[in-house]
């Protein structure tokens, strides 16, 4: 469990913080800002939580504390060391879990006959806020993962880019299942 009693710890203010193995990293390591993107996916569904209820409500929140196990798996590489603790590490369930959810979701929204803008209900647009923010995110952990001496498991990296298909389904559900999507028109502006 984790126990904060200091806030500041002033081991960063000179560009470096620590990983969950204590190893000393730079704070723009590509390790820190896939576990930073991911926080911001975090934060960013905890605004389109102020908008939500039901089932969707009680999806977000889940989410938002798998967001955690990711952060904290990309907080703790794995350096063919053991450690004095298990790690926590992403599985496959959660990946499944998002699969079935998209799925389920998907099956009372109409097929797309054109791209969508972002937006329509404010939940919507908050959810596609964290969309594009979890796109970034899963571009940095593909970085982390692609870095030489990094690793990053198949779970973590698919559970990243399967939230952002969920996030874009939800968002259609959260416009009436498709009926208040806002519909791109191209060349309409010329």
């Amino acid at each position: 469990m984790v126990k904060l009693d200091k806030i500041y710890t002033k081991t960063g203010d000179k560009g470096q913080t620590r990983l969950a193995t204590g190893e000393p990293v730079d704070k723009w390591h590509p390790r820190v800002a896939a576990y930073g993107g991911v926080d911001e996916v975090n934060a960013a569904l905890g605004v389109a939580a102020l908008h939500a209820e039901g089932d969707l409500l009680d999806a977000i929140r889940r989410i938002q504390n798998d967001l955690f196990d990711l952060g904290a798996d990309l907080a703790t590489p794995d350096r063919g060391r053991a450690l004095e603790w298990t790690p926590l590490r992403i599985v496959e369930a959660q990946v499944t879990r998002l699969e079935t959810e998209i799925d389920a979701m998907n099956a009372d929204i109409p097929p797309l006959d054109s791209f969508i803008l972002p937006g329509g209900s404010p939940l919507a647009a908050y959810l596609h806020v964290a969309r594009t923010l979890c796109r970034t995110a899963e571009r940095q952990v593909a970085h982390l993962a692609a870095t030489d001496g990094e690793t990053v498991s198949a779970e973590a990296l698919a559970y990243v880019n399967r939230l952002s298909d969920w996030l874009f389904v939800a968002g259609r559900a959260a416009n009436g299942n498709g009926a208040d999507d806002i519909k791109w028109v191209p060349g309409a502006n010329r």
